[in-house]
């Protein structure tokens, strides 16, 4: 990939896509390429913390484990994020686990000279500050769903939230989620089991709220769904 083709690409993140060539110049010097394979890392959690990261093509699975190798996805990333959004001025280890579940294209750069950049572009800082709020204000609204509401509203919570990030509409007035996930993952995402997930999604179906297409893929009557928690 040459400089004119990464420089294309980084520039479609919102943190670069106002730079001027000239000022794009010092992070392309320092921008590398790489595919990553389905089923592969990118880092493991506690990997001393060494590159930023940017999604060309693919989608990364965001998790953490803890002590008894459970899972919990934090998130599910596609192109235009980038990521990981802890550690950036500051010593530290990668906080979760990056893995492919998409063939993927990823731009990456070295984050101690990716902090050198952002101090001496205050206002790239200003736009990383922003997508720092945004993912803020995601995670509080994850807190609340999780204090305020039961299980099963949780969960169609969750699909809403997957359907507004992996959704397209389809010729029936359904969105159709485009990445496929398992009822242990979805599990995952909320913490609950997969045998919760199943009986809900179960309940689901009955309500014609939800299908599966004939190559997995769920797709949601959102409007329905919404009214499920009124």
């Amino acid at each position: 990939m040459n400089s004119e083709s990464v420089q294309e690409l980084l520039q479609k993140f919102p943190i670069f896509k106002d730079l001027t060539d000239f000022e794009m110049e010092p992070i392309i010097e320092l921008a590398k390429n790489r595919i990553y394979r389905h089923g592969s890392h990118v880092f493991m959690q506690g990997d001393p913390l060494t590159n930023v990261y940017f999604i060309h093509q693919g989608k990364i699975k965001i998790y953490k484990t803890d002590f008894h190798g459970k899972e919990q996805i934090v998130n599910v990333l596609q192109p235009g994020d980038m990521f990981p959004h802890q550690g950036f001025f500051r010593q530290d280890d990668y906080p979760a686990h990056s893995e492919v579940l998409e063939d993927a294209v990823l731009i990456y750069i070295p984050i101690h000279l990716f902090e050198n950049f952002l101090i001496t572009h205050p206002e790239i800082c200003v736009k990383l500050f922003k997508v720092l709020g945004d993912i803020i204000v995601d995670l509080q609204r994850r807190l609340e769903e999780k204090i305020l509401h039961n299980t099963y509203e949780q969960i169609i919570m969750l699909l809403l939230r997957l359907a507004k990030n992996y959704g397209k509409e389809t010729s029936e007035s359904r969105v159709r989620i485009t990445t496929q996930f398992t009822n242990r993952e979805l599990a995952n995402m909320i913490g609950s089991s997969r045998e919760t997930v199943s009986r809900t999604l179960t309940q689901l179906k009955k309500k014609n709220l939800v299908q599966a297409d004939k190559s997995g893929f769920i797709l949601l009557d959102t409007d329905g769904l919404e009214e499920e928690l009124f």
